[in-house]
């Protein structure tokens, strides 16, 4: 595994778009930070400090936290698809199997770098949501502190769900800009899906069919945490109420996603005529 890994880190570090785009991948969570140190002016009443209002309490700082950095998940997808159409147009990919990599060691050493940065990206996010919350949270308690931390185990999944399905949408167009392409597309079929069962049946059982769709599966590890910050401060708002935790049974469909894009970019791979 090191060795496949290591070989992959090798390729990335020297093609300088990539250096580029994995180094922005990195510092983009830290702008969470800057979200704890924001202040806005209220037309010159008075100043409001997010960090005050207790949305940067233990433990809902997980939740808001892995959920915006999972907004920056794109520029890694653009390295993620980057990686294969780089293989195919400088014909290193031929060359490696030549030179005696199996394709599914091929594979496999673009997996475990999808899970690497992933983990790196976890760690990142988790040392800035503790070192914020211990700065602004109320609530310091150890038993309170490492309550809700699912939502760090979430946000990992999530990454390698969406690199996974990046990585076959590359190894399928064997293009960086089409496979990017194609995630927009995997987004309105959805969409167009959600429409169509609605119509033949009802909204309801369309919310729980959509929930196993690809990308709205992957969207739905972390919610939205806005209404949730509206429910404590409008408790007896009962219309407010939603499931915003991040469930074993959401884990398992997008590690299943991520298990089948896996398999389908080394079945790619290996009927292609190189």
């Amino acid at each position: 595994m090191l060795r496949l890994l290591n070989l992959e880190l090798q390729k990335l570090l020297l093609n300088r778009t990539s250096k580029i785009l994995i180094f922005i991948s990195f510092i983009l969570p830290f702008f969470v930070i800057l979200l704890s140190s924001l202040k806005i002016n209220v037309f010159g009443f008075f100043t409001l400090e997010l960090g005050e209002l207790g949305v940067f309490n233990f433990p809902i700082i997980w939740h808001l936290t892995t959920f915006f950095a999972s907004q920056f998940k794109f520029f890694f997808a653009i390295v993620v698809v980057s990686m294969i159409g780089n293989e195919y147009s400088n014909k290193t990919i031929k060359q490696n199997l030549i030179d005696g990599l199996s394709k599914k060691e091929f594979i496999l050493s673009k997996f475990y770098t999808i899970v690497f940065f992933s983990l790196v990206s976890t760690v990142l996010i988790t040392l800035i949501s503790f070192c914020i919350g211990m700065y602004y949270s109320s609530y310091t308690e150890a038993t309170i502190v490492v309550r809700e931390t699912e939502f760090l185990l979430a946000y990992f999944v999530k990454l390698i769900g969406f690199f996974s399905l990046c990585l076959f949408f590359g190894m399928l167009v064997k293009r960086s800009a089409f496979a990017l392409a194609f995630l927009f597309i995997l987004y309105i079929l959805e969409w167009i899906l959600f429409g169509l069962i609605t119509w033949q049946f009802n909204a309801s059982i369309a919310e729980k069919i959509q929930n196993f769709f690809p990308l709205k599966s992957m969207y739905k590890l972390i919610d939205q945490p806005f209404q949730r910050v509206a429910m404590t401060k409008f408790p007896d708002k009962g219309e407010l109420a939603y499931d915003y935790g991040a469930h074993s049974y959401e884990i398992i469909i997008v590690l299943c996603w991520t298990a089948l894009f896996i398999f389908l970019s080394y079945r790619l791979l290996k009927k292609r005529d190189l």
